[in-house]
């Protein structure tokens, strides 16, 4: 997945499950229609909106994917499918907060900054070198994955 995004303040649920499957989506709680085109143009970003007005903005209109969901689900299935994201492909690879890369990070470096049943059951680590915070794989990641699959219709019933 090559394409970058940022979302519009009306997207956060979609934003962060793009970051589930590792697309780059950049998103901030409170941004102005110009600063978000400004930051858009500056980093080659598309912008998702759900905002009528912001895609007739003569600036930000060739650079704008209008979402139609009212619903996150809905808002998810529609941008995989038109642009192709495989869900999978960089599944929690990325910092659900700030969109940072994750990088592994040495388990025993770990130790004390995780519940101790985790640093126990869990042997592989990784880091946000951004923020600082610590991802591994627990049983959150399964029901993730379920629900991506679920909302996506990759399930059988």
């Amino acid at each position: 997945m090559d394409r970058s995004f940022i979302a519009d303040t009306m997207l956060g649920k979609l934003a962060r499950w793009l970051r589930v499957m590792g697309c780059d989506v950049a998103y901030f709680r409170e941004i102005g229609d110009a600063e978000l085109v400004e930051r858009a143009e500056r980093s080659g970003r598309l912008i998702l909106t759900r905002d009528t007005l912001l895609v007739r903005r003569r600036r930000a209109r060739a650079n704008c994917f209008f979402v139609e969901g009212d619903h996150f689900r809905d808002q998810v299935r529609q941008v995989v499918r038109a642009f192709a994201i495989e869900p999978f492909a960089g599944f929690l690879s990325r910092c659900l907060e700030c969109n940072a890369q994750l990088q592994a990070i040495d388990r025993k470096s770990v130790e004390g900054r995780v519940p101790p049943y985790v640093f126990v059951t869990q042997e592989h680590f990784r880091i946000c070198p951004a923020c600082g915070r610590l991802y591994w794989g627990g049983t959150h990641r399964e029901r993730m994955a379920e629900e991506l699959k679920a909302m996506l219709g990759l399930t059988r019933d």
